[in-house]
């Protein structure tokens, strides 16, 4: 069994054919999926997706950062009553200054309090980063005392920025379609990280892997992530699925 370790079925590109996406995924072997949460605009459509496939499908809580708004506080506490759901991680969270930094204060604050309330939830959080992993690391590494754990989502880093970020915490990589693409420098990388310290994940519907590339990503595709990632290793299929379906059980507690 494979673990998709992050995927939004209750995206709007996606959610008129969810049910058959995850026929499809697990007709592929994708035995537990991850839904990502962005804000409360779009939570309600999550949980109607969750609750109808108990066992198979995990939820997430957080504020997305391109959601942070000035009511940021607002949106976090409408996230508290999710604690006694099933909320299996704090995400996706983080920072996103590629559209511009004009909300950069924001969100590395509205940042901070997440990574604080996963602490005292005792979870772990899923990261979202984009051209702004200085100000990430500053966070991170003054967030030391909380021993925080979980995933640098869609994964695109240096080895080396993997190892900064393991100093900060117990984190993993996660791991999707981009490893497929051909330029993708991500490929080089994958290949010094130690295996338990991957997971694997689509990001559906975006980011699909070759051959599929372009086209709406989907869960039942992980297995082509999977495959990719075994033969950059010189590894079996079935190796890097028993090692990264176990990473994800043991990070996500599922």
């Amino acid at each position: 069994m494979l673990i998709d370790t992050h995927t939004h079925f209750y995206d709007e590109w996606l959610l008129p054919d969810a049910e058959a996406a995850i026929s499809r995924a697990l007709e592929a072997g994708v035995g537990k999926m991850v839904q990502a949460d962005v804000d409360s605009r779009e939570r309600d459509a999550l949980w109607e997706i969750n609750d109808r496939h108990p066992g198979v499908l995990y939820p997430m809580v957080g504020l997305y950062p391109c959601s942070v708004g000035a009511d940021w506080k607002e949106e976090i506490d409408r996230m508290l009553p999710y604690r006694e759901r099933g909320v299996v991680a704090i995400g996706e969270i983080g920072l996103d200054y590629h559209e511009g930094d004009e909300d950069r204060a924001l969100q590395k604050e509205a940042l901070r309090v997440q990574l604080e309330l996963a602490s005292e939830w005792d979870l772990p959080v899923n990261i979202h980063l984009r051209d702004a992993w200085g100000d990430l690391f500053t966070i991170l590494e003054d967030c030391r005392h909380l021993h925080l754990r979980g995933i640098l989502h869609c994964f695109s880093g240096s080895f080396e920025v993997y190892e900064r970020a393991r100093r900060c915490g117990d984190f993993s990589v996660g791991i999707g379609g981009v490893v497929t693409f051909k330029k993708a420098s991500l490929a080089e990388t994958v290949k010094r990280i130690p295996l338990e310290h991957i997971v694997l994940e689509t990001d559906a519907p975006y980011l699909a892997p070759v051959p599929n590339r372009g086209k709406r990503n989907e869960s039942a595709y992980l297995p082509l992530v999977c495959a990719k990632v075994a033969e950059l290793k010189g590894l079996t299929f079935d190796q890097v699925e028993a090692a990264t379906t176990l990473n994800a059980e043991k990070l996500y507690r599922i």
